[in-house]
C-alpha cells in the first residue's frame, strides 16, 4: 500500500499479489486517512506501507518532509507489525499529470488533487516494484 501523503490530500495506492502491476486506490481528503487505512488493512492483506517521501532538488528535506514524519510514526504506532519504507517522490506529482494528459484524460478532470494524487501514488508503487522485483 503506497501513499503520496499531502496534509490536505492523499493518493493511495496498491498492488496486486504478484507485486507487479501498482493500481490507484483512491485520493482522500488527510484526516480521514487512518480510518480509511484501519478499513482496508481489515479487509485487505498489507504487506508494506511505502510513503512518498519529500525531498528538495539537493537531496535535503522540505517543508514537506516533516508531516510525512509524523504521518510515519502514526503508521508505526497504529500498525506496528507491517513494516515501513520510504520513496523518492521527486516530481511525482508532475510525472502524474503528465500521464494523466498523455492517457488522454481531459483538462477539467486534470484538475481533481485527487485523481492527481492518486495517480501520483501509483507513480511510486509501479516505481518501487520495478525497482524491487524478484
Amino acid at each position: 500500500m503506497a501513499f503520496d501523503y499531502g496534509t490536505k490530500r492523499t493518493g493511495i495506492a496498491v498492488t496486486d499479489p504478484g507485486r507487479l502491476i501498482a493500481t490507484g486506490l483512491a485520493g482522500i481528503n488527510t484526516p480521514a486517512l487512518f480510518t480509511f487505512i484501519a478499513d482496508f488493512v481489515k479487509r485487505e492483506p498489507v504487506t508494506l506501507f511505502l510513503v512518498g517521501y519529500p525531498l528538495g532538488l539537493d537531496g535535503k528535506p522540505t517543508h514537506a518532509t516533516e508531516p510525512v514524519e509524523v504521518f510515519l510514526r502514526g503508521l508505526a504506532k497504529r500498525w506496528p507489525a507491517i513494516p515501513r519504507e520510504t520513496a523518492d517522490e521527486r516530481f511525482s506529482s508532475r510525472e502524474a499529470v503528465r500521464a494523466l494528459v498523455l492517457s488522454g484524460v481531459r483538462k477539467k478532470a486534470r484538475r481533481d488533487k485527487h485523481l492527481v494524487d492518486e495517480v501520483s501514488a501509483t507513480l511510486i508503487l509501479q516505481e518501487y516494484l520495478e525497482n524491487h522485483a524478484r
